[in-house]
């Protein structure tokens, strides 16, 4: 009877996400495939927030860091997102920022922000969140990116060809 609780416990819990967010109370992205396939590349270790409600908050209010990689990050990023990189994240860096800050991490689609996300967590950041579908979703919805310049662009870094397919506005130049 305890081993039934127990594994019932887990599955419940598995169920509930992070920070109480169901499957269902989840943000989608607004094409079907490309929420599926961010769906089976996140583990949910980090709760998400998706990009309609973080586009009509202040963002402001967030530290924003892109975890891609610095030439991604060149090619665009969203307006104040701070550069922090994946395969050369320092901790370091960030031992200015208050524990309490809200941060919201992305990437391309949300895999590596996770990852980055995690090592926040562990760091003891308190209010970390991942933007679910990343900066590919971001575009999709036709939110503003801006070059190294701070100029407005229509230009994305995918990552590679493979990964261009999740980019989906058309308005938007696919570089990689």
């Amino acid at each position: 009877m305890k081993k039934i609780l127990s594994l019932a416990l887990v599955f419940m819990m598995s169920l509930l996400g992070c920070k109480g967010q169901t499957p269902s109370e989840r943000p989608q992205c607004q094409d079907d495939a490309f929420d599926n396939a961010v769906e089976k590349w996140l583990s949910f270790s980090v709760p998400v927030k998706g990009v309609e409600e973080l586009s009509q908050e202040n963002l402001t209010n967030y530290l924003i860091l892109d975890a891609r990689e610095k030439e991604e990050y060149k090619t665009s990023h969203i307006e104040g997102a701070q550069h922090i990189g994946y395969n050369q994240f320092n901790i370091e860096n960030l031992n200015h920022v208050d524990k309490e800050q809200p941060i919201v991490v992305y990437c391309s689609i949300g895999y590596r922000s996770e990852k980055i996300g995690e090592k926040l967590q562990k760091a003891g950041f308190k209010n970390v969140f991942n933007l679910y579908g990343s900066i590919f979703e971001w575009a999709n919805q036709g939110q503003p990116l801006v070059d190294s310049n701070g100029q407005p662009t229509k230009n994305i870094h995918t990552y590679n060809k493979k990964w261009s397919k999740w980019m989906l506005n058309e308005t938007y130049k696919k570089v990689w």
